[in-house]
C-alpha cells in the first residue's frame, strides 16, 4: 500500500481511464470569454488537472492557463462548439449537429462555412464515451448517454442475474447502469455509497499511513442500507482493480452479507492510443487474469462483465461505427509502431 494519503489518492485516480479532451469554443458573442469559462466548467468531468482559455477581440489573443480546477464564482456570468452537449445547456445554446470526421467548420464575420479537408472514411466512435467519459445528461454521437447506460444495466442483468436484496451503484458513473439493472431485475435501487464531491481539492496529509484512506475520503457507505444484505454493486469498468477491491471491502465492512460485482462493459484488455490516458497492458487486470482470478482479487462473491455484443446493442451500433479496441485489441487504424507505443506506456 502507498505510505501516505497523497499516494493513496493518486493510486485511486489512476484506476480509471482519463480522457484528455474537454473542448469548448464560441464565436460572435460579446461575452464569449465568460461563456467559454462556463462551458469549460461544465466539462471538467473530462479532466480537471488543468484548464486554459484563449480569447480574442479581433486584434489580440489573450490567454490564461493554469493547473487545477476552474472555480465558479458569483460575479462571473450563439456559434458554439463543445466536447459534449451538457456544456450547451449551461449557456442556453441549442445543439444542431456534430462536426463530421474529416470536416472543418469555419466561423468568421461572414458566418459559418463547412469544408472537407480529408475524404470520408469509416467511423470509429469511442464506445467508452457512453460507458464512462461523458456526463449522462449529454448527447454523444447523436445518442443520449443516459439512455445508453440504462440499457447497459438492463442487458447486464439479463446476462448476469443474481438473487440479491439491493442494487447499489458506485457513484457517479455507475448510477445510470445500476438504475437499468434494478429496473430489469426488480431488485430495489439504493444509493448506499455517498460520494464526496470535494475530493481533489486541498487536503491535509496525515503523518502516517491510513489504509484505504483514499477511497474512504471519496466514498462513505450508509450502513443501514447494507447491513445484512446481499448487494449487487454496479460499476462502469475495472482498470487495475485496486479501487474495486477497496470498494468491495468497504461494502463488506459496512455489514453486507454478500457482494456481487457487476461491470457495465466488457473486460478492458488493451490500452488506447487515441488521446485517452490509459495504463499499459501489464497494468490492466483483465489483460493478465481470468474473470475468476479478478473476482478473487477484488474479493467479490461473484463478478459479471457485460458482453461485447450487448455493448454494441446499448450504443445502437448497427453500422459498425464504434471503436472497441480497449476491449478487443483490434484498433481501427494501422499502428505501425505499436510495439514502440506499448513500450513507451510501460516505461512512463
Amino acid at each position: 500500500m502507498p505510505d501516505n494519503l497523497a499516494d493513496n489518492l493518486a493510486d485511486d485516480r489512476q484506476d480509471k481511464f482519463k480522457d484528455e479532451c474537454g473542448v469548448f469554443a464560441i464565436y460572435g458573442h460579446p461575452e464569449a470569454a465568460n461563456l467559454a469559462y462556463l462551458g469549460l466548467y461544465a466539462l471538467q468531468h473530462r479532466g480537471q488537472e488543468s484548464a486554459g482559455i484563449a480569447s480574442s477581440d479581433g486584434r489580440e489573443i489573450y490567454c490564461h492557463k493554469a493547473m487545477g480546477q476552474l472555480e465558479l464564482s458569483g460575479d462571473r456570468m450563439s456559434y458554439v462548439f463543445a466536447s459534449e452537449t451538457c456544456a450547451f445547456d449551461l449557456i442556453d445554446a441549442v445543439y444542431m449537429n456534430d462536426v463530421e470526421p474529416g470536416e472543418m467548420v469555419i466561423v468568421g464575420p461572414k458566418g459559418l462555412s463547412r469544408e472537407r479537408y480529408a475524404p470520408s472514411h469509416s467511423r470509429a466512435y469511442c464506445a467508452f464515451e457512453h460507458v464512462y467519459f461523458a456526463r449522462p445528461d449529454s448527447l454523444v454521437f447523436g445518442r443520449s448517454v443516459q439512455q445508453s447506460r440504462e440499457i447497459l444495466g438492463r442487458l447486464l442483468h439479463r446476462e448476469h442475474p443474481t438473487n440479491a436484496d439491493v442494487v447499489v451503484p458506485v457513484p457517479d458513473s455507475g448510477v445510470a447502469a445500476a438504475l437499468g439493472y434494478a429496473a430489469e431485475s426488480g431488485i430495489p435501487f439504493r444509493q448506499a455509497l455517498i460520494r464526496n464531491h470535494y475530493v481533489g481539492r486541498t487536503f491535509i496529509e496525515p503523518s502516517q499511513a491510513i489504509r484505504d484512506f483514499g477511497v474512504k475520503l471519496k466514498l462513505n457507505p450508509i450502513r443501514h442500507l447494507l447491513e445484512g444484505k446481499s448487494v449487487v454493486l454496479v460499476d462502469d469498468s475495472i482498470v487495475r482493480g485496486t479501487t474495486s477491491r477497496k470498494i468491495v471491502r468497504m461494502v463488506r465492512n459496512a455489514g453486507a452479507r454478500e457482494v456481487h460485482l457487476r461491470i457495465s462493459c466488457p473486460p478492458t484488455i488493451s490500452p488506447c492510443f487515441y488521446g485517452v490516458d490509459t495504463p499499459n497492458k501489464n497494468e490492466l487486470i483483465a489483460a493478465n487474469n481470468t474473470v475468476d482470478e479478478i473476482r478473487r482479487y477484488v474479493e467479490a462473491d461473484s463478478i459479471g462483465y457485460l458482453s461485447h455484443e450487448s455493448l454494441r446493442i446499448a450504443v445502437a451500433d448497427t453500422k459498425d461505427q464504434y471503436c472497441y479496441a480497449c476491449y478487443t485489441g483490434d484498433y481501427p487504424t494501422d499502428l505501425i509502431h505499436i510495439q514502440e507505443l506499448m513500450g513507451a506506456k510501460a516505461n512512463r
